[in-house]
């Protein structure tokens, strides 16, 4: 691994090496690994989640390596320069018309995917539902059994490059018509209510105590998320401007599956 390593490395610096063989077959076989899930952009370790850069330089590289090529499928006719992820039966994996997922995406056993998107690079484990027109940008990192309802946007990295992918970690249920951009990480089994924006820069702040908890970045493990406000100062006056209000904990006793209506009920939310 380390061997392919410096060779992006050196491709990513001097993009002349992408004429040599060598190069060119340690950029393929990085993203046949991604595809089978043998690798990943990021990955949780005892210290926490750590990034694979070197990685995600791979999949960018991967691009000029590629010709346009006309893809039929059936009566339908795509014409890109990375093909489509294939195999679903073999890995147990529900595929409902018109999901599209890119080869260089690894999705485990046990995933459903309704009509939805999921870009090269992503990695989605095992139990996770993609519902209606989700879509899973470059490189995210989707948990198991995590929910991501109709309509949710999950960032890439690639178009601007960034540090980090966007994290969604185990269990965690997306609202719908949630947009989480900008390497967001939102934590084990937490709530997004619908219509929540999450970007690098957006407060996310705990009004459950006293005194309000600012994050940004991260939503805490267990908690349930709804769009709010605060108020900013700008010089034409006062305005609110979008943040995400931390409201409540998942109870225990709340399965993993359970709706967001419930979820939030549970937390005194009106839905």
């Amino acid at each position: 691994m380390e061997a392919l390593q410096k060779i992006i490395e050196a491709a990513w610096d001097n993009r002349e090496l992408l004429k040599e063989k060598q190069t060119v077959l340690a950029v393929k076989t990085v993203i046949e690994d991604l595809d089978r899930g043998d690798i990943r952009v990021a990955e949780p370790t005892a210290d926490g989640w750590k990034v694979n850069e070197w990685i995600k330089k791979a999949v960018i590289l991967y691009f000029p390596l590629q010709k346009m090529q006309t893809i039929e499928v059936g009566p339908f006719e795509f014409h890109d320069k990375i093909r489509l992820k294939t195999g679903y039966a073999s890995k147990g994996i529900r595929v409902v018309p018109h999901a599209v997922a890119r080869y260089g995406a690894y999705i485990s056993s046990g995933v459903v995917m309704m009509p939805s998107y999921v870009n090269i690079g992503a990695y989605v484990d095992a139990g996770t539902m993609v519902d209606t027109w989700a879509t899973v940008g470059s490189c995210a990192q989707i948990g198991k059994d995590v929910h991501l309802s109709g309509g949710v946007g999950i960032g890439g990295v690639l178009e601007p490059v960034q540090a980090a992918p966007v994290i969604i970690e185990d269990g965690a249920f997306i609202g719908s018509r949630c947009i989480v951009v900008e390497g967001v990480r939102v934590g084990k089994e937490a709530v997004l209510g619908a219509n929540v924006t999450l970007t690098g820069s957006s407060k996310i702040i705990d009004v459950t105590g006293e005194k309000p908890v600012e994050y940004k970045g991260y939503v805490p493990e267990r908690s349930v998320v709804i769009p709010g406000s605060y108020a900013k100062e700008f010089p034409a006056g006062t305005y609110n401007v979008p943040a995400a209000l931390i409201i409540g904990k998942r109870k225990e006793s709340t399965d993993k599956k359970t709706s967001l209506n419930e979820a939030l009920r549970e937390n005194n939310v009106a839905v």
